[in-house]
């Protein structure tokens, strides 16, 4: 069954709770049609925004912030839906996009690929992710299973980039 028939959030839901605005990427996630589609899209900008002007070091902390906050609004937000990883929750794609991004090399056509095997990971959840995603109920397991599908898309981007050069 899905979530959505469950509990269908709202604006009104969303701007009841900061940890819920966060939680559905500041709205990203009310969309109807694959949010987690959308919520990987809006790492994109923001990295392109944020990116040049922080120091690696510095943005890498803003990323551990970034997963802090999604493990405490994702928390917040699955209890409050009684859904622990409800669809509209995208921060988790989100930050976990931008570690991507970050490791990516900065060409577009890298980017769009790296966009492609995120979401498969995402979507197909081999091994161990659909066990994370499946035992762990709260926001460190929803935060959790994108960084591993962050780290499967790293992997396969270095296979390639090294088979390509």
């Amino acid at each position: 069954m899905s979530t959505d028939l469950v509990q269908r959030p709202s604006w009104r839901f969303l701007l009841s709770r900061p940890a819920h605005l966060v939680a559905f990427g500041f709205g990203i996630g009310l969309v109807p049609v694959a949010p987690g589609t959308w919520g990987t899209l809006l790492a994109l900008p923001v990295y392109w925004l944020v990116s040049p002007r922080l120091e690696p070091v510095e943005f890498l902390l803003m990323l551990v912030v970034l997963f802090a906050l999604g493990v405490w609004a994702c928390d917040v937000t699955g209890r409050d839906l009684g859904i622990a990883d409800h669809g509209g929750m995208v921060w988790d794609e989100t930050v976990a996009f931008l570690l991507v991004l970050f490791f990516a090399p900065a060409a577009l056509h890298w980017q769009a690929l790296a966009f492609l095997i995120f979401r498969l990971f995402d979507i197909l959840k081999p091994p161990p992710i659909r066990y994370y995603d499946r035992t762990i109920k709260n926001g460190f397991g929803v935060m959790l299973d994108d960084l591993i599908a962050a780290f499967y898309t790293l992997l396969v981007l270095a296979v390639a980039k090294t088979l390509l050069e």
